[in-house]
């Protein structure tokens, strides 16, 4: 049934903090525990989850934590109070004012999300048009200090049933790298992350990557050179992947039609929230472009909404929504299990499906704060 209106009376804001099981270093840096702000969205009779995914240092785009807390706390959460929600798109309406603060307000439109469609008894994956109660499941490795190191990690992945495994990669480490797990694993499918850490200077260098059979290429340029994308991809084999280049459908839409890239990776925090990820997608749909959905490091709360997005579709790619074991000793949530073939199961319930687990919440979280309705 269609939800009715929800009264959300408070918001409630939790930075938590949990280790993860190794590091993990990209070409921006190295990050040990994760960090992240969850926003929760308290109405009389149903609460909803969304979590951001905003790093601690500006690095992956120009947000950060400290700043999306205080865009969360001051700003969105206020304006999100201010009445009652009647349709999923509302809490974002209200802070159309606010510039960018794509993953705060990502994090406030998924827990008012999740609240409206628990209301209704709909679940996340139902509201979006999902098709697939599974989806396969691919896996991220970091920059590892050896290539024997990165082989074992990897061969571990393999061994749990990971259909796909993205390398990342950075100037210094790169074609011996890949080449050298390629020869290794010759029949594994293998793509590669640079995270724009190159520029068109490095033609060489993916012309080389191109003699590999990688699935894809994912962001080995700047966020902002589409047409430098566009110049690349016309002189490569290897499909090109965007990601932070992608912010929005309407980059979407001029990145399909520059030829910048033949498949995008969405992330509900990078371009805005789970209803903009939708958009995106049906751009990619009807364009003929497949697309996968990424991952930041999520809790088991940004994780299920993650799924839910992943049973679209247009989703075809095994994305980066590996299991809660393969970042966290112990996640947020009930755990996030791999099968064996390689795919993860859709939450089923209401909403996103999960919450904290109380207790764990409690000894997760550094700092809280509760924003009340005037």
């Amino acid at each position: 049934m269609t939800p009715a209106a929800v009264d959300l009376p408070a918001i409630e804001l939790r930075e938590v903090a949990l280790p993860l099981v190794r590091p993990f270093r990209t070409s921006f840096g190295e990050e040990r525990d994760k960090r992240a702000i969850l926003v929760r969205a308290i109405g009389d009779d149903t609460e909803g989850w969304g979590e951001c995914v905003a790093s601690v240092e500006p690095r992956y785009s120009e947000e950060w934590l400290g700043g999306a807390w205080l865009a969360l706390e001051r700003l969105i959460a206020p304006s999100v109070l201010a009445g009652a929600v009647k349709r999923p798109g509302q809490a974002l309406e209200g802070v159309q004012w606010i510039r960018g603060h794509r993953m705060a307000k990502a994090a406030m439109e998924a827990a008012v999300l999740d609240a409206w469609l628990r209301a209704g008894g709909l679940t996340l994956s139902e509201h979006l048009g999902g098709v697939r109660d599974r989806v396969p499941c691919g896996v991220s490795v970091g920059i590892a200090p050896t290539i024997e190191a990165m082989l074992e990690e990897i061969r571990s992945y393999l061994a749990k049933g990971y259909r796909r495994i993205k390398l990342k990669i950075e100037p210094g480490r790169d074609l011996a790298v890949v080449r050298a797990v390629r020869e290794a694993l010759p029949d594994t499918p293998v793509s590669v992350d640079a995270n724009g850490a190159y520029t068109p200077a490095d033609t060489p260098l993916f012309e080389a990557l191109d003699e590999l059979g990688l699935m894809m290429i994912e962001q080995p340029l700047d966020v902002e050179d589409l047409t430098d994308h566009a110049a690349l991809q016309a002189r490569l084999r290897t499909t090109i992947c965007l990601d932070e280049s992608i912010r929005s459908s309407r980059d979407a839409e001029a990145a399909i039609r520059l030829g910048a890239c033949r498949v995008i990776n969405i992330k509900p925090g990078r371009v805005g929230g789970i209803l903009e990820s939708k958009r995106v997608h049906d751009v990619a749909l009807q364009a003929g472009v497949p697309v996968w959905i990424g991952g930041m490091l999520e809790t088991g709360v940004g994780r299920a909404a993650n799924l839910a997005l992943a049973s679209m579709p247009g989703v075809t790619l095994p994305g980066d929504t590996s299991a809660s074991d393969r970042y966290f000793p112990e996640d947020l949530t009930k755990p996030f299990v791999l099968d064996p073939d390689g795919t993860m199961a859709v939450p089923r319930g209401p909403g996103i499906g999960v919450a904290p687990l109380p207790s764990r919440l409690e000894a997760c979280t550094a700092r809280r704060t509760t924003v009340t309705s005037p």
